[in-house]
């Protein structure tokens, strides 16, 4: 597990989301990259339920690269506390319906397919909420370093090599608090629910 970065993708005008994942598999497939099968990451909020008093959200996902893993993000007013676990909590949290309720409707998802270029990973998301087509995410992965400030210029000029303009010069919002850091696995689970939260408030697009 190397460092992560989130890149959203503009959909341009009369481009379907299927067609713009065409065109960036083409740009990073020019590049040499090989497909190496497909990813999905997914988010499912809850709620609780007024009796508990002050109100607990629960971000539950999931992410195809750990299997075997459930994150969850506590969020308790100005209080965030991760958490990593396995495959019981998603049955922790189905009997624990009478104090969480799910948001159906803002369930989200980025999935696609994932490509292996060199020290590099990339994974083309269409983004879906509540099934509802929001945009394309772009997610990339420097395999070989762990600490964000040692490899983001390296990354940021990779971005650039092929979703053009769209990259900013600085790091997204979520990693300049953590570039002097060892980077985990819920690092990039922040980094997609920060993503999530930003599509659901968005309106849906074309397929």
């Amino acid at each position: 597990m190397g460092v992560t970065v989130l890149q959203q993708f503009p959909i341009v005008e009369n481009r379907t989301g299927p067609l713009t994942i065409d065109v960036l598999t083409k740009r990073i497939s020019a590049l040499g990259a090989i497909q190496q099968g497909q990813f999905l990451v997914d988010c499912e909020t809850y709620t609780s339920v007024p009796q508990l008093g002050n109100q607990r959200t629960v971000h539950v996902l999931h992410n195809s690269e750990q299997p075997a893993t459930v994150f969850s993000i506590l969020e308790t007013g100005t209080k965030t506390i991760p958490l990593a676990t396995d495959g019981l909590f998603d049955l922790l949290m189905m009997k624990m319906n009478s104090f969480y309720t799910s948001k159906k409707l803002t369930k989200a998802e980025s999935k696609g397919p994932r490509f292996e270029i060199g020290d590099f990973l990339v994974k083309l998301g269409s983004v879906t909420v509540s099934q509802n087509f929001k945009g394309v995410l772009v997610e990339v992965e420097y395999k070989p370093c762990v600490v964000p400030a040692m490899c983001w210029e390296l990354m940021r000029e990779f971005l650039q090599g092929f979703l053009g303009s769209s990259v900013q010069s600085s790091p997204p919002s979520y990693l300049q608090n953590r570039m002097q850091e060892i980077y985990t696995p819920i690092d990039t689970i922040h980094q997609y629910l920060e993503q999530f939260t930003m599509y659901r408030k968005t309106p849906g697009m074309r397929a």
